[in-house]
């Protein structure tokens, strides 16, 4: 089965950075996109920025010009950069994958709804 692991959340101050990853492990045929979700106490679930496998990206409105996505299709793994770090980016962020899966010898699927554990950002002074 595949699994997605996030790695790199943390404690930091307003105007700093950190970065997150995502691993997809498994038996990965191909990565349609990859994405980052993030959701606060009392909120929904909202979309932070995805990427295609052609490379082409999308951020939320409140993320453009201080985040940024990127991925490493060799390793399956996609990265959020995130600079000039806001209280209000307070969340826990969650990977998620859309990609074709081996289901057996030789067989696929795809599957639009891998979720990561999802890790934890506090910006906080």
């Amino acid at each position: 089965q595949v699994q997605l692991v996030e790695s790199g959340g943390g404690l930091v101050q307003p105007g700093g950075s950190l970065r997150l990853s995502c691993a997809a492990s498994g038996i990965i045929r191909s990565i349609v996109a990859m994405g980052w979700y993030r959701q606060a106490p009392g909120k929904q679930r909202e979309l932070v920025a995805t990427i295609t496998s052609g490379g082409s990206t999308n951020y939320a409105d409140s993320v453009k010009g201080r985040f940024t996505i990127s991925r490493d299709n060799a390793k399956n793994t996609v990265y959020l950069q995130m600079n000039s770090l806001k209280p209000e980016d307070t969340a826990v962020y969650y990977c998620n994958a859309d990609l074709w899966y081996g289901t057996g010898y030789s067989s696929s699927r795809r599957q639009g709804g891998f979720w990561g554990q999802g890790t934890q950002v506090t910006v906080s002074s």
